[in-house]
């Protein structure tokens, strides 16, 4: 496949989680607060699909994995809004499905993909430790916000997330820089901007009340 397509569909996923955050941001400055609309959800699990996509095409683990631990977690917080409901059940069990289907697929032969996965020669293993460590650290923050949401039996974002979204989103960048990766670095640069405004209005809004 050419570098061209390769790098189509990871800058539309990029566009679409930086759109989620745009969304957000201007829900959460409306309301001085922050707040989860439904559409972050939604353009985060559609985006996390092509980015899966994306990390194969380009043989990164790193990105596969990332994706991979947090599809299921947009899927819940959907349900947790009640609004995964609302999709057509076709649609539920392609979603649902799908991400199977691309494994059984592409890993069918195994001793192949998996060397290229972990022996890829543009990854030396170092920074393909630092890109698992940074893609770890990011997806943590959806689990700590999935446990938190069904302790509060609603989808909500709290500080901690915010918090290990800045941290991880400063390895991704790292990452991005030596992997010479523009679609990741694109995407970081201004998801972290975000992060920041949105940590400084949950302190605002916390002192208020």
């Amino acid at each position: 496949m050419s570098n061209w397509l390769i790098y189509s569909i990871g800058f539309l996923a990029q566009i679409l989680f930086s759109s989620r955050l745009i969304v957000q941001w201007l829900h959460s400055e409306r309301q001085k607060r922050v707040i989860t609309p439904t559409i972050f959800w939604t353009l985060s699990l559609f985006a996390s699909f092509l980015l899966f996509i994306y990390g194969y095409l380009r043989d990164d683990f790193a990105i596969m994995l990332g994706q991979g631990l947090t599809y299921f977690i947009y899927i819940r917080n959907l349900q947790l809004q009640n609004q995964w409901q609302k999709y057509p059940k076709f649609m539920q069990w392609f979603l649902l499905l799908m991400p199977t289907f691309i494994a059984i697929f592409y890993f069918n032969n195994n001793t192949i993909d998996v060397v290229k996965l972990f022996k890829n020669e543009a990854i030396p293993f170092w920074l393909l430790t630092l890109g698992i460590v940074s893609q770890i650290v990011f997806t943590l923050r959806f689990i700590y916000q999935w446990l938190y949401s069904e302790k509060q039996k609603e989808s909500a974002l709290p500080f901690g997330f915010w918090l290990l979204s800045l941290i991880g989103s400063i390895l991704i960048l790292t990452y991005a820089v030596f992997r010479k990766d523009p679609v990741l670095f694109t995407g970081h640069i201004l998801g972290a901007i975000i992060y920041i405004r949105n940590l400084i209005l949950i302190r605002s809004y916390a002192s208020t009340t």
